[in-house]
């Protein structure tokens, strides 16, 4: 997903993403979505949430996306 993408979804949670990278954009949506804060950490080589908006994305890149 495209950082311009995730940037609009945070905004329609109430999520002020200026400035904030692409990381932190996500796993503040997590957060807000009461999720697991993991897009980018450790447990990516272990990852079982096959329904996750950011799967791809993480397991694909190891989060550096």
């Amino acid at each position: 997903m495209k950082v311009q993408d995730i940037r609009l979804k945070a905004k329609e949670m109430g999520i002020k993403p200026h400035r904030m990278r692409k990381t932190d954009l996500i796993r503040s949506i997590q957060s807000a979505e009461s999720s697991i804060v993991c897009y980018g950490r450790e447990r990516v080589e272990n990852c079982g949430e096959y329904n996750c908006l950011w799967r791809s994305d993480c397991v694909g890149n190891n989060g550096k996306g």
